[in-house]
């Protein structure tokens, strides 16, 4: 792996080397004080092929790699909470965050659980509440959904062990309210891993910080969908450019929201 922006400090930087999760994790880290509004920090960690594609045949995996799974494990763990939407639960089939040695320290220097929360956006809670997900995990799965969800799917949510946030006032919920009501549960260091429907309602919404882009050197073609979906923007916001790194042809960028800066 190479750093190429910002500009390498050293010869060293441009080694292609493997880096240390310690390195990456450094590389990585949230703000030291989360911004004001809010109180939260919103990243989002997608990967797409060079045609666009989000995913190929409903799975992102064939657009990973090695290094990619690296940075998504040192993302995780830097993360109180891991923000999903319900159809990305179902397609790729989560399972809670696990506890890892390498991120034990550091994450208990800064007060956080041993593992993220998994958090889960579904307005209909069409769920599999017996999943290892709700009933088995290592911190108690979070369940975003408005105030008009069905009240039987709700109970099922709360007696496989999840806790029920509302974060809107009808059946579905506000992204707005999502980063702020994990944030007055302590929360606010949030990644977000989608999928496009849900990011783009989060970049829609305005409260995207930071977008971690992996660019796979893949071709997909077929009809997967772009890493955002849903209505255009108004205006484009722009977002600054704060790294990249390489290896083996994957670029690994991170870009700030302007608001931000």
């Amino acid at each position: 792996m190479r750093r190429l922006f910002p500009s390498p400090l050293s010869p060293a930087d441009l080694d292609d080397r493997e880096w240390g999760l310690d390195e990456l994790a450094d590389f990585y880290a949230y703000p030291d004080a989360p911004p004001a509004q809010g109180g939260a920090w919103l990243r989002a960690n997608m990967v797409s092929s060079l045609d666009g594609a989000a995913h190929h045949e409903g799975r992102s995996q064939p657009l990973s790699s090695d290094a990619d799974m690296r940075i998504f494990g040192t993302l995780r763990g830097l993360a109180d909470a891991v923000v999903v939407g319900a159809e990305t639960v179902r397609q790729e089939g989560y399972r809670p965050a696990r506890a890892r040695e390498a991120f034990a320290a550091r994450r208990a220097a800064l007060g956080q659980g041993p593992a993220p929360v998994i958090a889960v956006v579904s307005a209909g809670l069409g769920l599999d509440f017996s999943l290892p997900l709700f009933t088995s995990p290592l911190v108690p799965t979070i369940v975003l959904t408005g105030a008009e969800a069905p009240a039987d799917r709700v109970a099922e949510a709360r007696a496989a062990g999840a806790e029920v946030v509302v974060a809107g006032e009808g059946r579905g919920v506000d992204p707005v309210l999502v980063p702020r009501a994990l944030a007055e549960r302590g929360l606010s260091r949030l990644l977000t891993e989608g999928g496009p429907r849900l990011l783009g309602q989060f970049a829609a919404a305005g409260v995207l910080d930071e977008m971690c882009l992996s660019l796979a050197p893949v071709m997909a073609a077929g009809s997967a969908p772009r890493i955002a979906a849903g209505p255009p923007l108004e205006v484009p916001e722009r977002f600054a450019l704060g790294s990249v790194l390489e290896e083996n042809g994957f670029l690994f960028t991170r870009y700030i929201r302007h608001q931000r800066l």
